[in-house]
C-alpha cells in the first residue's frame, strides 16, 4: 500500500513537472514568434511650449575709443583684455598745449576783468560831474558803451576758458562704460589725431549681454502673448543644442517684419555671469512661450508618419498591436502632446515599428532606462507645431 502511494506521488509530481515544463515552452514559443519592442504608457504631465530661433550674441554696449584732440599719446592706461570701470583710465594724451591754451585765456579774462573795474570807476565820476555840467553826455554814454562791452568781452573770456579747460580735460581719456578691453590699435609715442576713424581701443560691455534672434512671423501672435502675460525666458543654447549657456529674457521685439525673410527680429538679454556668451557667437535662443498643463504625452520616438498622417501603435489586451490615429499638438525630440487618439494609460509602442503590422504580437524588452522616464527626465524643448 505505501509503495503504491509513493508511486502516485512521484506520478503527480511528474505530471506537474512536465507540464510546467510545456507551459515554459509555449511562453518561449510565443515570445519567439512576437516581435520584440519597447513599451511606454502615455500619462499626464505639465510640457512646455518653446519657440526657437538662431541668434548672434551682441555687447550691451560698444564703445570705439578715440581721441578728441590732437596730440602725442604718452601713456596707455589698460592692459589688452582687462575689464574697466567706467571712469578708469585708458590713455594720456600730451596735455602741455592744453595746459598753455587754459591759462592764456585765463590771463585775457583777468585783464579785461581789471579794464572793466576801471571803467566802471571812471563811469561813476562821470556820472557825479554831469549834473554840474562838468562831463559831456556824449562823454557818459561813451563810457557806459565801454562797460558795457567790456562785460560782454568778459563773459567771452569765460567762455574760452571754459572751452580751453574742456579740451585740456579731452587730453584725459577714460572709459565711458563698465566693460572689457578688446586688443590695442595704437602705442604710446604716436601722435594721435581727433580725425582717427579707427580709435584707441574698443571696449565691449558683456556683463549684461544681449542676443538678437530671429522667429517666423507666424510666431508674432505668440510672442505678444506671451509679452502682455509678462516676462519672457529666454534660453541661449549651445549650436549642438545640448548646453544651455545662459537664461535670461526678450527685451523687445523689432517693430517690423523683414519681408525678404519672412521673419521677426527679437533682442532678449542675458545677466551673463560666468561670460558664457562671448560677442558675435552663434547660439539656439529658445523661447518659453507657454505651459501646457496636465497634458497627455506620450515619447516622440512613439509617433509614426503614414499616407494618412500621425499614427501610433498601441498594445491591446491580447499583445496584439493596432495602429491608432493620432492629433498633436505639440512636439520635440522627447515628448509629444497627444490632443486625440489615445488614452490615458494605455501603452505604445516606441521601438522596433519597421518590423510592425496591424495585428502582429509583439512582447517588452528590458531596457538599459525607460523611454517614458528618459524622455520626461530629457526636459523636453517643444516648438509650436504649424
Amino acid at each position: 500500500m505505501g509503495a503504491a502511494a509513493a508511486a502516485l506521488v512521484l506520478l503527480f509530481a511528474w505530471y506537474g513537472h512536465s507540464g510546467g515544463a510545456r507551459a515554459a515552452d509555449k511562453q518561449k514559443k510565443n515570445e519567439a514568434q512576437s516581435i520584440p519592442v519597447e513599451i511606454a504608457v502615455a500619462m499626464r504631465s505639465d510640457v512646455p511650449v518653446y519657440l526657437e530661433g538662431l541668434g548672434t550674441v551682441q555687447a550691451f554696449y560698444t564703445v570705439t575709443v578715440t581721441a578728441r584732440v590732437d596730440g602725442e599719446l604718452q601713456k596707455v592706461g589698460f592692459v589688452e583684455g582687462q575689464t574697466l570701470k567706467k571712469g578708469d583710465l585708458i590713455a594720456q594724451i600730451d596735455p602741455r598745449p592744453f595746459q598753455a591754451a587754459l591759462d592764456q585765456a585765463i590771463a585775457v579774462h583777468d585783464k579785461d576783468v581789471a579794464q572793466l573795474a576801471s571803467a566802471k570807476a571812471d563811469m561813476e565820476r562821470y556820472q557825479q560831474l554831469a549834473p554840474q555840467n562838468l562831463a559831456s553826455k556824449q562823454t557818459l554814454d561813451s563810457q557806459h558803451a565801454l562797460v558795457s562791452q567790456l562785460e560782454a568781452q568778459i563773459k567771452g573770456d569765460q567762455a574760452s576758458i571754459d572751452n580751453a579747460r574742456t579740451q585740456l580735460s579731452y587730453t584725459r581719456i577714460t572709459s565711458p562704460i563698465d566693460g572689457k578691453t578688446g586688443i590695442r590699435r595704437v602705442d604710446p609715442g604716436n601722435n594721435v589725431h581727433a580725425s582717427d576713424t579707427n580709435g584707441i581701443v574698443v571696449v565691449t560691455q558683456v556683463k549684461p549681454i544681449s542676443c538678437i534672434f530671429t522667429l517666423p512671423e507666424e510666431a508674432l501672435p505668440t510672442i505678444n502673448r506671451a509679452l502682455e502675460a509678462g516676462s519672457v525666458t529666454v534660453a541661449a543654447v549651445s549650436r549642438d543644442g545640448k548646453t544651455e549657456l545662459d537664461r535670461g529674457s526678450i527685451a523687445l521685439v523689432d517693430n517690423q517684419i523683414d519681408q525678404t525673410t519672412g521673419t521677426i527680429r527679437v533682442k532678449a538679454t542675458f545677466s551673463n555671469p560666468h561670460g558664457a556668451l562671448w560677442p558675435g557667437e552663434f547660439v539656439n535662443a529658445r523661447v518659453l512661450v507657454n505651459t501646457q498643463k496636465a497634458a497627455l504625452t506620450v515619447p516622440t520616438p512613439a509617433i509614426q508618419r503614414g499616407p494618412n498622417g500621425l499614427f501610433t501603435y498601441v498594445i491591446k489586451s491580447d499583445s496584439t498591436v493596432e495602429a491608432r490615429p493620432l492629433q498633436i499638438s505639440t512636439e520635440n525630440d522627447n515628448l509629444t502632446v497627444v490632443t486625440d487618439g489615445l488614452k490615458e494609460g494605455e501603452q505604445v509602442v516606441v521601438s522596433n515599428q519597421y518590423r510592425l503590422t496591424p495585428g502582429a504580437r509583439v512582447h517588452n524588452v528590458d531596457s538599459a532606462a525607460s523611454p517614458t522616464g528618459s524622455a520626461r527626465s530629457a526636459a523636453a524643448k517643444p516648438k509650436v507645431n504649424s
